[in-house]
């Protein structure tokens, strides 16, 4: 059965406290990243693109069994990682829980912390694009 939101936060919590400095995280991070699939050059558009990152990044919804997925892609890998950490709680969970999620993760593995402003601002930009495409559905 797949894991609920919740159950995937703790997952990722878990992972996260077994690295022991930012370093590490950082670098799990940019690991993340690297196993995205690849991301469609046709969907490289405004449409998908996540605006308030300096970054690019982009995010293309796919709803299937009244589920939503998500790929996505960064032009830099930590982003890259931010959105691939993203998706993996966010991927095959209803819009309505994806659209009442909260994502208590962020704060508890401390990427509000040592993210730097504006990756800060720019994670917070990719959780309204996500949750924006729940709340259209």
């Amino acid at each position: 059965m797949k894991q609920n939101i919740e159950e995937i936060q703790k997952e990722i919590i878990a992972e996260f406290s077994e690295l022991s400095d930012w370093e590490e995280k950082f670098q799990y991070l940019i690991e993340l990243g690297e196993g995205l699939p690849s991301f469609p050059d046709e969907k490289r558009t405004d449409e998908y693109l996540v605006p308030g990152c300096q970054s690019k990044v982009w995010v293309a919804p796919k709803l299937t069994a009244g589920k939503l997925e998500f790929d996505a892609d960064s032009d830099t890998a930590l982003t890259k990682g931010l959105i691939a950490i993203l998706i993996r709680v966010f991927s095959g969970q209803s819009p309505e829980d994806i659209a009442n999620a909260s994502l208590r993760f962020i704060e508890e593995v401390g990427l509000s912390k040592f993210l730097s402003i504006s990756r800060r601002n720019g994670l917070f930009s990719m959780v309204q694009k996500l949750k924006g495409y729940a709340e259209k559905v």
